[in-house]
């Protein structure tokens, strides 16, 4: 199977408090700051995208719009939205954890079976993840997944769902 030929480029992400992201991702996290674009019209907003470099070299875009406010609580659980960044071993992971504590960083702790992952979040209420092993980059598409998918949905959705005949 040919692997695609998209490419992660970067995430963008609002933010809330420009101050204190710059300190987290550059000082706690220590992502490089590679760049920042400013304009007075975003939206009608004065704005501030901050780019981090990840160790892989994918950029983390973090914009500040002034005055913006952080979205109302939507009922989902705080972390079906969150983003992930793999340390290549437990080691690694433990020396993260260690950093966290050392910056008053509150975590949590989850067993994926195959991986172990940390969660916590930035001063706007992004949730982060650090994961190890990282995950698989040799992974082919496989039926199984897009049968679970299908299982799924048409037990969600019943006759509603797309395709269903």
């Amino acid at each position: 199977m040919p692997n695609t030929p998209l490419r992660f480029d970067h995430l963008a992400l609002p933010v809330y408090d420009a101050a204190k992201t710059l300190h987290f991702y550059n000082e706690v996290l220590q992502l490089p700051l590679v760049d920042a674009l400013t304009g007075d019209d975003w939206g009608g907003k004065p704005w501030l995208m901050m780019f981090f470099r990840t160790g892989s070299g994918q950029l983390l875009a973090l914009s500040a719009l002034q005055g913006a406010q952080p979205p109302r609580p939507d009922g989902l659980p705080s972390d079906v939205r969150h983003y992930a960044f793999s340390v290549a071993s437990t080691e690694e992971q433990e020396q993260w954890k260690k950093r966290l504590r050392e910056h008053g960083v509150v975590f949590s702790e989850e067993d994926h079976g195959s991986q172990h992952s940390v969660y916590f979040s930035d001063p706007n209420g992004i949730v982060l993840e650090v994961t190890t092993p990282p995950s698989g980059g040799d992974l082919q598409p496989a039926g199984h997944a897009a049968q679970r998918v299908q299982r799924w949905i048409q037990s969600i959705c019943g006759d509603d769902a797309p395709g269903a005949q």
